[in-house]
């Protein structure tokens, strides 16, 4: 194959520029073609009456073409000679004219406008969870008018996957953060011969607020997201759109379902974790302090209340509750691509997990005076 020929523009005369060679992009972009042929472009720049010659050229393609084109200031020359096939590239940059991006307006951000949307978008998510449980009420109204027709399996495969599935992780965290809160409280209640108190302490601490908020946590981060991508994939897949069609409700088969069965697992899960946790402090105190194991589980039914432990339990099942609600909701809301997929999944797991703690301060003011004696 003929190699092709290096791209050379040369001034003959005063007034005449020929060209010749290869002008395809591959040939300009060569090692030192380019720097020669704009260095001769200036000596005639702003001549008059120059004369080009382009016949010589043997290949020209849009790049040589756009560059000759803008060394003539977007206009053809008076006196241009060259190949007809080639008139036809300067005629359709001509036709083209000044090509240039349109100028995008930015509005400034102003306060005003971002706390608009900001209640935009909170209005809603308010709306439509407020929709939402209304409709959980109505169906907790239908299931309990003709309980044979309800969704048992679902009830039944959410129990297990968000309760039975999620018994070694809060197993684990709760009796590590047994262990972390009896050796931080043990060496200091130790200095003030405070040794019998770490019972109360971790009694009251963990089945009181400590044990419903991590199990609800966890619940939230496993559960809940698995609860939100198994609706954003039935809406990414067309089920819910199937659904519909069929008369099934969403709210029935899905929500309802979904809602009853961390309601029931919940407080399950509390107990559970009240207990592990409470293990790993009775661990750990007995290896920083000497607490016995024996006087730690004769005291903690003297040191907590019962009270304590039906708050906790109470905590439970509403936590259960926000938690299903809240994950269906950004489920639901889910529209039919991955990347909202993901969105939802995530947003579902922060708000849940936001909703958790927001409830659980409100009972720590309204239950203040509760559970102490």
């Amino acid at each position: 194959m003929r190699k092709a020929m290096a791209p050379k523009l040369q001034v003959a005369g005063k007034n005449q520029v020929m060209a010749s060679g290869c002008w395809r992009v591959e040939s300009l972009a060569s090692k030192g073609a380019l720097p020669v042929i704009r260095s001769t472009m200036k000596t005639v720049a702003g001549k008059q009456d120059v004369s080009w010659d382009l016949s010589q050229i043997s290949e020209l393609d849009y790049i040589g073409a756009q560059f000759l084109w803008d060394a003539w200031g977007h206009q053809l020359p008076s006196h241009l000679t060259m190949h007809p096939e080639h008139q036809v590239l300067f005629d359709r940059l001509k036709k083209a004219g000044d090509l240039s991006l349109s100028q995008v307006k930015k509005e400034p951000v102003r306060l005003a406008t971002m706390a608009k949307r900001l209640w935009s978008t909170l209005h809603s998510h308010f709306i439509d969870l407020v929709t939402l449980t209304g409709q959980f009420m109505l169906d907790c109204y239908q299931f309990a008018k003709n309980p044979l027709r309800g969704p048992w399996k679902e009830i039944s495969a959410n129990i297990y996957n968000a309760g039975s599935r999620a018994i070694g992780i809060t197993a684990l965290v709760g009796i590590l953060i047994g262990v972390v809160l009896s050796y931080l409280s043990a060496q200091q209640l130790h200095n003030f011969g405070g040794d019998p108190y770490l019972v109360d302490l971790l009694g009251i601490g963990i089945t009181r607020e400590l044990g419903p908020l991590l199990a609800a946590i966890l619940v939230a981060g496993r559960s809940g997201s698995s609860m939100t991508a198994q609706i954003g994939v039935m809406r990414v897949t067309e089920e819910l759109d199937a659904m519909q069609v069929m008369g099934m409700s969403h709210g029935f088969r899905l929500v309802l379902p979904k809602v009853l069965a961390l309601s029931v697992v919940m407080p399950l899960l509390v107990m559970w974790t009240n207990i592990v946790a409470l293990i790993g402090g009775m661990m750990a105190a007995q290896a920083s302090i000497g607490l016995s194991a024996s006087y730690f589980i004769s005291a903690l039914p003297a040191s907590v209340p019962p009270a304590n432990l039906a708050i906790g339990l109470g905590k439970g099942i509403v936590f259960g509750a926000l938690i299903a609600l809240v994950s269906c909701h950004f489920g639901l809301r889910i529209k039919p691509n991955t990347e909202s997929l993901g969105q939802g999944t995530t947003s579902a797991v922060v708000t849940a997990i936001t909703v958790v703690i927001l409830a659980d301060a409100v009972f720590a003011i309204v239950l203040q005076h509760v559970g102490w004696s």
